[in-house]
């Protein structure tokens, strides 16, 4: 027996024209549903990424932000000492015959990154006893090496950093990297618990309040890079024990005494047995 159909102007009664509507607009809804779900994916990812940034932005707080100044004083130091920019391979090689630079040894206390050059574990002889000495304080507290990412670079070499590397510094002018004329390296933060990254941070607290060391904290590759005056070698002499970072951290950051003047750092006092 057929199914009768009745009809009110436009309005179909009949259970299976209205159930085979029904369906229709069912699939059609999923469908349009599922298109939408599609279409959004990577608006989605953008929106995301943007929260985490602005999250990890407001997170991020170090002691020592990187800054314009901060790379001007690092050239400063560099002008103050006139040491050249080391522009390649040659120049590299004839300061270490000279002894102007010295090799940086991996040891019980200091690890070196297995991807850096041999030919650039280098770097002037006052910055290789800052990072010994900074590798035994951190080992005695820690029983942990701490390690060396980088050292010395030629102009060189920086040039195709900068190609791959879009934060890395010039290779001249007042922000050139301090790299270049071997008196700063990169400590490792990457896989630091916080109390060993306070502990860093308050130990170039201190050094960088006398005028001895220009750190920063570097966010894209988690490192301390850190420039090293001449004058380290100096107060370093005068010291019977290195110093103890001190116990709570800074609330104020110290306004460096780096590139401004030629005159003698304070002597810190010694610490105790």
């Amino acid at each position: 027996m057929m199914p009768r159909f009745k009809a009110r102007g436009t309005l179909l009664t009949s259970p299976i024209l209205l159930a085979m509507v029904f369906v229709f607009f069912l699939v059609t809804t999923q469908s349009a549903s599922a298109l939408h779900r599609v279409s959004h994916p990577r608006r989605h990812r953008i929106l995301q990424a943007f929260r985490f940034r602005g999250l990890r932005g407001m997170l991020w707080n170090p002691l020592f932000r990187p800054s314009h100044d901060s790379l001007v004083r690092q050239n400063e130091e560099i002008d103050r000492l006139d040491l050249p920019r080391i522009q390649d391979d040659d120049e590299l090689e004839a300061l270490k015959a000279s002894g102007e630079l010295v090799p940086i040894n991996a040891s019980e206390s200091l690890k070196i990154e297995h991807g850096l050059d041999p030919s650039r574990r280098y770097c002037r002889p006052w910055t290789r006893d800052f990072v010994q000495d900074l590798a035994d304080s951190y080992y005695r507290e820690f029983h942990a090496q701490i390690q060396l990412n980088s050292a010395v670079r030629t102009v060189k070499v920086q040039k195709k950093l900068r190609r791959h590397n879009r934060n890395a510094a010039p290779i001249d002018g007042d922000t050139a990297s301090s790299h270049l004329a071997g008196i700063t390296i990169d400590l490792q933060r990457r896989g630091m618990t916080k109390e060993q990254m306070r502990f860093v941070e308050h130990y170039l607290f201190y050094l960088n309040a006398l005028g001895l060391v220009e750190p920063e904290e570097e966010r894209r590759h988690w490192c301390f890079h850190i420039m090293v005056s001449d004058r380290y070698d100096d107060w370093r002499q005068t010291q019977t024990f290195f110093p103890v970072a001190p116990v709570e951290r800074p609330t104020v950051m110290p306004a460096t005494a780096i590139a401004t003047t030629d005159s003698a750092p304070v002597a810190a006092t010694p610490a105790s047995n």
